[in-house]
C-alpha cells in the first residue's frame, strides 16, 4: 500500500512539474518579440555596430589614429606610449566575430523566404569588410571556420585576402536592382547600384594590399574591379558613411568628448598642415581656448602624463567640430579613398590612366568632403611644389596626402601608413618599443586560453604575437 502510495505521489509531483515548467516558459516569453530574427533588423544593427567598432574609442581614437599621429594623448598617455597589454585590443576582435560576423551569417544563411538575394549581398559585403578590418590590424585571423567552430582554425593573411576577393565577387553576383528591395539599410537606403560600386571599389582596395606581395594577382583584381559593369563610387554622394542622430545614438567621439577632456590633434599632422597651407585645418582641429594662443597647436606624441599634461589643455587643438557633432557621420569608405586608389592602380601599371590627374581629383573630392569647394583655393593647394604629384615616388605623393585624407579613418589610415611607408613618423620621447611605432594589435588573450591550439599553430607561421611584427603585406 505505502509502495503504491508512493507511486502515486511522484506521479502527481511530476504533474505538477510540467504544470510549472510550462507556466515558466509562458511567464518568459516576451510577447514583443520575434522568435525568428528578421534581415532588415540584422542589417541595421550591424551598420550602427560596426559603425561604432570602426569610429569608437578603442579602436579608433585610443590606438589607430594615436599610431598614425592624427590624434595625441594630453592626459592618461599609456596608448600613446604604446603601453598596452592583450586586453588593449579585445573590442574588434570580440564585436568583429561575435556580432558582426554572426549576424552577417544569419542573414547569409537564411532561405530566400526570409532574405532575398541582395540582403546576403549585403550582408556578405559587410562581412568582407569585417573580415578585412580584423586581418589589416592582426594578420592572420579566424576566416573559414569563423562561426562554423568553437576553436576554429586561423588563415593567412595572404588566405585571407585571396578569400575576400572571393566573397567580393559572389556578392556583386547577388546584387541586382531586380532582385527584390531592401529596408534596414541606413546607409545606401536600399539603393543596390551603390552597394554594387562599394563592392567593386573594395575589391580594388585589397588588390593593393597585396601588391607589394603578389602583383600579378592585384593586376588582375585591379583589372576586374574597374571594368565591372557596375563601376566604383564615382562621387562623395556614394561614400559608404554611417550618419548618426542625436543621443544616445550620437557619433562615439561625439559622447566621449561630452564628458572627458583626453586628446588632441596631433601635432604631427598640425605641423603638416601649416606646412602646406591646408585649409582643412579649420577642420580638422579647434583653436585653443585659450584666446591669447591665436593659432592651431597640436598636442605631441608619445609624451608622460606629466609632460603631456604640461602642454595646457587650454593651449593646445581639440580635434575639429565637424567630428564631434553628435550626427557627425562615420566614413568608412570614401570616393577620395578610391581615387587615390585608381591612381595607385595606375601608377604601378595595373589598369590605364592619369595618375596625376587621378591623384588631384582625390584631393579635390577630399576638400569637398569637408566642405571646402573654392575653385581657387583647391588650385592653389595643388599646383604647391610640396603638394604636386611625383610620378618617381607615387607611394611618398599619394601616400602623404591619403594620410591626410584619412583623418579620423584610424584602421585605414593606420594600414595605409603601414603599406605605403609615408609620412615617415617618428615615435615619441616615452614610447616604450625601442623608437619603434606599433606595426599591428595584439591578439587578444583569450584566444591563447580558448583557442590556444590554433592561436599557437598561427603564431609560428606569423611571428610572436608582439605589436612590432610586420604583418604579411607590410613587406618594407
Amino acid at each position: 500500500m505505502l509502495k503504491k502510495l508512493s507511486y502515486i505521489t511522484l506521479f502527481a509531483l511530476s504533474l505538477v512539474s510540467v504544470s510549472c515548467s510550462d507556466t515558466l516558459d509562458d511567464i518568459n516569453a516576451n510577447p514583443n518579440a520575434t522568435e525568428t530574427p528578421l534581415a532588415p533588423y540584422l542589417l541595421t544593427g550591424t551598420l550602427k555596430q560596426g559603425a561604432d567598432l570602426y569610429w569608437g574609442s578603442t579602436n579608433n581614437f585610443d590606438s589607430s589614429l594615436l599610431f598614425v599621429q592624427h590624434w595625441a594623448k594630453i592626459q592618461y598617455t599609456e596608448p600613446d606610449r604604446y603601453d598596452v597589454s592583450n586586453t588593449s585590443f579585445t573590442s574588434l576582435w570580440n564585436t568583429g566575430y561575435a556580432t558582426l560576423v554572426t549576424d552577417l551569417n544569419t542573414i547569409i544563411n537564411f532561405p530566400a523566404e526570409q532574405a532575398n538575394s541582395n540582403y546576403k549581398g549585403i550582408a556578405l559585403t559587410l562581412r568582407s569588410w569585417t573580415f578585412l578590418l580584423l586581418t589589416d590590424a592582426y594578420g592572420s585571423i579566424p576566416y573559414k571556420e569563423a562561426g562554423q567552430k568553437v576553436t576554429p582554425a586561423y588563415n593567412t593573411q595572404k588566405e585571407v585576402y585571396t578569400g575576400l576577393l572571393e566573397d567580393l565577387k559572389q556578392a556583386q553576383s547577388l546584387l541586382n536592382a531586380s532582385n527584390g528591395a531592401v529596408t534596414g539599410d541606413l546607409v545606401y537606403k536600399g539603393d543596390i547600384t551603390k552597394w554594387k560600386k562599394l563592392v567593386n571599389s573594395l575589391r580594388l582596395r585589397i588588390a593593393l594590399r597585396i601588391s607589394d606581395r603578389e602583383p600579378a594577382l592585384a593586376k588582375q583584381a585591379a583589372i576586374d574591379a574597374t571594368s565591372d559593369a557596375a563601376g566604383l563610387l564615382s562621387s562623395n554622394n556614394d561614400t559608404f558613411k554611417f550618419t548618426y542622430i542625436s543621443s544616445p545614438q550620437q557619433n562615439p567621439a561625439s559622447a566621449w568628448f561630452e564628458t572627458r577632456d583626453d586628446y588632441r590633434i596631433s601635432k604631427t599632422l598640425v605641423d603638416k598642415l601649416y606646412e602646406l597651407v591646408d585649409p582643412r585645418l579649420p577642420v580638422y582641429a579647434q583653436l585653443p581656448s585659450d584666446a591669447s594662443v591665436g593659432k592651431y597647436v597640436g598636442g605631441a606624441n608619445g609624451l608622460s602624463n606629466s609632460d603631456a599634461n604640461s602642454q595646457g589643455f587650454a593651449k593646445t587643438s581639440k580635434p575639429g567640430t565637424y567630428f564631434l557633432t553628435s550626427t557627425s557621420p562615420a566614413v568608412i569608405a570614401s570616393y577620395s579613398e578610391t581615387l587615390f586608389n585608381l591612381s595607385e592602380a595606375v601608377a604601378r601599371g595595373y589598369i590605364s590612366g592619369d595618375a596625376e590627374q587621378l591623384y588631384k581629383s582625390a584631393i579635390t573630392a577630399s576638400f569637398n568632403q569637408f566642405g571646402i569647394t573654392d575653385a581657387t583655393v583647391i588650385a592653389n593647394y595643388l599646383n604647391q611644389a610640396t603638394v604636386k604629384y611625383d610620378a618617381s615616388n607615387y607611394a611618398k605623393s599619394i601616400g602623404t596626402q591619403k594620410w591626410i585624407a584619412f583623418y579620423g579613418q584610424g584602421l585605414d589610415a593606420f594600414t595605409e601608413w603601414r603599406r605605403l611607408d609615408y609620412p615617415v613618423l617618428k615615435a615619441g620621447p616615452a614610447t616604450v618599443l625601442d623608437g619603434q611605432i606599433p606595426a599591428r594589435f595584439f591578439y587578444p588573450g583569450t584566444e591563447q586560453s580558448l583557442n590556444g591550439v590554433s592561436y599557437q599553430a598561427a603564431v609560428a607561421v606569423q611571428g610572436k604575437d608582439l605589436l612590432t611584427t610586420k604583418l604579411w603585406f607590410d613587406v618594407k
